[in-house]
């Protein structure tokens, strides 16, 4: 390939709009152009990413057993309705009608119309399945934002495993687990294997790969003493155990004037620790009470876990006072009507303080076994930085960190709600066993980008460079220089390099910042200094380091060094 010929259009300046460091070296290096909010055009640098990444992942996939399909994008209601989740996606799927009135939808993942497939098959004999494809998604995302990070038109590997019991699945999970740890290495990216909310996608479980990164907008509770790792929205750590005494024989109202929070309410004896703070939530519509310490958040995807709710918001404070008869501030559960959802570390809490319902009084030496009628116990709690993991003991670090892929546990329920059956050993009929397993593929693109960069530009690994070395013809006017330079590219591409030569007539200077900007893992540069002592110089764009090699070798030198990376 030559640059002159090349669409590689690279900008001098930060585009305005970039936020992510990604979003900003993959605009100005030419990669990508943005159509509009949440859709990017991939120009020809990133198509020969994109490429890399995909081959890396399949050939992951095709290691394990995985045969790969290419399902439809657009897809009729009825196999997600018949899944429930028609209605649970809610507004980030794209909804449609053709011509006919018939409701149709762009796909955001595809366990639905995968099983739709696997109603062919019809015996236990048949399996274990397993089937992946490359495929286009679409998500009405609110905030497209970070580039390629979150954009509501993306491609995804997805792949979904059938088998005809759970011990058969956990085989599968495990499988995929080792491929997308081999999958991520080869990319270049650090990713945790993080414990995980399962979210809309149901099942028994889930481990999301997480790469830390500043920019990444989910949170990690790791410890690095024993390697746990969990999602914010999954993450636990052990509380040291309380010591109450023996309380009250009931609860004692006392009146806190114009004492409106847990910090307000520290003034009358009331550590964080001994409160009970009680939140309203509408669960499906349904006013629900939500206790936890006073010190301890809450995190919304463990109560939608704990409840399977489909739509959960915090009430208003009229829909508040409606239900209670208190405003925020002096809210409880004692003697109310309503449900009531505890965490774990209220469990068995004497002498604790909570709102009496009643603005501007609160209760003192409430025991919650005895006085507060729990009707569900969860893990609702968001785990802090320094808290004891629950492994070893050692303090939890908190980390940002970007999702690049996730896999599911996802059991029997789509098989169950789109009739994927087959005969087990006995004769009987039974449902299939699925799992999922995704990984974006422009999104790792990113991710990559973003662990692989300097002040100069992007710093792809060699497995993902869009060229493996550029020969720059640093003095391209000059008729010897030119000559030389078509020399070593000749020989580099006949040795098998994917290699670039940059022929335009312009200054070295433009030429070395777009070879860093681009991302090449190595240069080759020839000048006339070099060619008077027969030589070129070979830079590694990760290093910086130079070495000078005759003309003669240069191709050998490089083919070594790519050997080193591969």
């Amino acid at each position: 390939m030559r640059w002159s010929q090349m669409f590689a259009p690279t900008l001098r300046e930060d585009p305005a709009e970039a936020d992510a460091p990604s979003h900003r070296l993959l605009l100005r290096a030419g990669f990508v152009r943005q159509l509009t909010a949440g859709h990017y055009s991939l120009l020809p640098l990133a198509v020969r990413v994109r490429s890399k990444i995909i081959g890396i992942v399949r050939a992951e996939m095709d290691a394990i057993g995985a045969q790969e399909m290419l399902l439809p994008a657009l897809h009729p209601a009825e196999p997600w309705r018949r899944s429930g989740r028609w209605e649970l996606m809610g507004q980030e799927m794209f909804r449609l009608r053709d011509r006919r009135g018939a409701d149709l939808a762009l796909g955001m993942t595809h366990e639905e119309i995968f099983a739709t497939v696997a109603r062919e098959l019809s015996s236990y004999k048949q399996l274990p399945q397993q089937w992946y494809q490359f495929q286009t998604k679409f998500r009405d995302e609110p905030r497209p934002k970070g580039g390629l990070m979150r954009t509501r038109e993306f491609t995804m590997k997805d792949a979904y495993s059938f088998d005809i019991d759970r011990p058969g699945l956990d085989a599968s999970f495990e499988s995929y687990h080792g491929a997308y740890t081999r999958i991520f290495a080869r990319l270049g990216l650090p990713a945790l294997a993080c414990e995980a909310s399962s979210g809309t996608m149901g099942g028994s479980g889930s481990t999301e790969f997480m790469c830390p990164a500043d920019v990444g907008e989910d949170l990690v509770a790791r410890s690095p003493a024993c390697g746990y790792a969990a999602n914010i929205e999954r993450a636990t750590s052990a509380l040291p155990p309380a010591s109450d005494g023996p309380g009250l024989a009931s609860p004692e109202r006392f009146d806190t004037p114009g004492v409106r929070t847990i910090e307000d309410l520290l003034a009358y004896g009331a550590p964080g620790d001994r409160q009970v703070k009680t939140l309203v939530y509408l669960l499906d519509g349904t006013p629900t009470l939500v206790l936890l310490r006073g010190d301890h958040p809450l995190n919304e995807q463990k109560l939608v876990d704990a409840t399977g709710a489909a739509e959960i918001r915090p009430a208003e404070p009229a829909e508040i006072q409606a239900a209670l008869g208190a405003l925020p501030g002096s809210l409880g559960a004692v003697g109310a009507a309503l449900p009531v959802i505890a965490d774990e570390a209220l469990r068995g809490r004497r002498g604790m303080f909570t709102g009496a319902n009643t603005d501007d009084v609160h209760l003192r030496g409430v025991d919650v076994d005895r006085d507060i009628e729990v009707g569900l116990w969860a893990d609702l709690r968001e785990v802090a930085a320094g808290e004891p993991c629950v492994r070893c003991g050692e303090p939890l670090e908190i980390v940002r960190a970007i999702e690049v892929g996730h896999i599911f546990k996802l059991g029997d329920r789509y098989a169950r709600a789109l009739g994927v059956e087959v005969l087990d050993p006995d004769g009987r009929l039974v449902p299939v066993v699925m799992g999922s397993y995704g990984i974006g593929v422009e999104r790792a693109m990113a991710a990559i980008v973003e662990t692989h960069h300097d002040e100069r530009g992007i710093v792809w690994p060699v497995s993902v460079a869009p060229f493996e070395v550029v020969v720059v013809a640093a003095q391209s006017d000059d008729a010897e220089v030119a000559r030389a330079a078509e020399d070593v590219y000749a020989a580099l591409g006949s040795a098998g390099a994917e290699v670039v030569i940059d022929d335009r007539p312009e200054r070295a200077g433009v030429k070395f910042r777009d070879a860093e900007l681009t991302g090449i893992p190595f240069r080759v540069t020839i000048g006339r200094r070099g060619l008077a002592e027969g030589v070129a110089e070979v830079t590694a764009r990760a290093t910086g380091e130079t070495s000078k090699i005759a003309l003669d070798g240069v191709a050998a030198h490089v083919g070594s060094l790519l050997a080193k990376t591969r």
